[in-house]
Parts: structure tokens; C-alpha cells; sequence
């Protein structure tokens, strides 16, 4: 009788998602226009990765108890362009994807080619977030990116994901 006690009380238990206690709120820090000086109060270990003209990119590390990913972010005279997050797969694609609905209303374009889709949204700030999921068993965020809209770059500007699409592997 014991024993049918122990898998009846197991069966009600609370199982949260690893990214349950995820929010947006620690990306604000990298959203394009900050200073590169505000970001290493937070996350002082960064590694530059890429020197391209006057675009530096770095390398942080977002982590917690549950995860840990690492973020791109280029800057250009100390200030940040854009970012690129690449999203741990065992995070929640429904629930990262809500979360950006509820903070950003309902995407501009939606795209679905395979089991891979791809979100945009338009900010009225001069932020543009792009957001790419996939599924296979289960749904699951592949990457999330915000760029400067407002600023216009010139020259040999591209993007943290550009230029990760078109550095050559050894």
C-alpha cells in the first residue's frame, strides 16, 4: 500500500519548464543603443570574437541556474548595432514565443518552411526582432536577433548574423 501511495503523490507533481523563469528582461541590456561600457557592469566576462572596420563583436554569457547561451553583440565606437542570442533547445518554443508576443503584439511576418519558422516583428522603437524556431519531437527557439532600424549604417555594415553566415569554418 505504501508504494501505491508514493506514485499517486508523484503523479500530481508541479513540473516547470528549464525556461520558466526566463524573461526578456535580461536581453534589455544588449538592445541596440547601449553602451558597451553598461553591459560589462552586468556581464563583465566578454571575448571579442570578430574586428571588422570600425564593428567589433563580442561574445557574452547569459546564465543561470537552469542555462546558460551565449550572446553576439557588435558594436560600433562602444555603442551596440545589434545582437544575436543563440536560444538553448531544450528552452520552450511556445513559451518564448508568447513571451515575445506579449511584449511585442503579434508579428509582422510569419514564415514556415519545413519544421523551421521564422517571426519578425517591427518595432515602432527602430528595433527589428527576429525570432527563429524549430521543431522536431517537441518545439524548441533556435535563435533570436534585434537590430537597429533608425540608424542607418554605411559602408561595410552587416549584421552579427551575417557575418557569422559568411565566416568560413577551418
Amino acid at each position: 500500500m505504501p508504494f501505491l501511495l508514493l506514485i499517486y503523490s508523484s503523479a500530481w507533481a508541479k513540473v516547470d519548464p528549464p525556461n520558466y523563469d526566463f524573461s526578456l528582461d535580461k536581453l534589455d541590456t544588449f538592445m541596440p543603443g547601449k553602451s558597451l561600457e553598461d553591459i560589462q557592469k552586468s556581464y563583465p566576462d566578454k571575448k571579442l570574437k570578430m574586428t571588422h572596420g570600425a564593428y567589433k563583436t563580442y561574445q557574452f554569457s547569459v546564465e543561470h541556474i537552469r542555462y546558460k547561451f551565449p550572446i553576439f553583440v557588435q558594436t560600433k565606437a562602444g555603442v551596440v548595432t545589434d545582437f544575436f542570442a543563440r536560444l538553448p533547445a531544450y528552452f520552450l518554443h511556445d513559451i518564448f514565443h508568447q513571451s515575445l508576443i506579449n511584449r511585442y503584439g503579434d508579428q509582422d511576418v510569419y514564415k514556415k518552411v519545413e519544421d523551421q519558422a521564422y517571426y519578425l516583428w517591427k518595432n515602432e522603437k527602430g528595433l527589428k526582432h527576429i525570432y527563429y524556431g524549430a521543431c522536431s519531437i517537441t518545439c524548441f527557439p533556435v535563435h533570436y536577433a534585434v537590430e537597429s532600424t533608425k540608424d542607418k549604417h554605411t559602408g561595410d555594415y552587416q549584421t552579427v548574423f551575417e557575418r557569422m553566415e559568411k565566416t568560413k569554418r577551418p
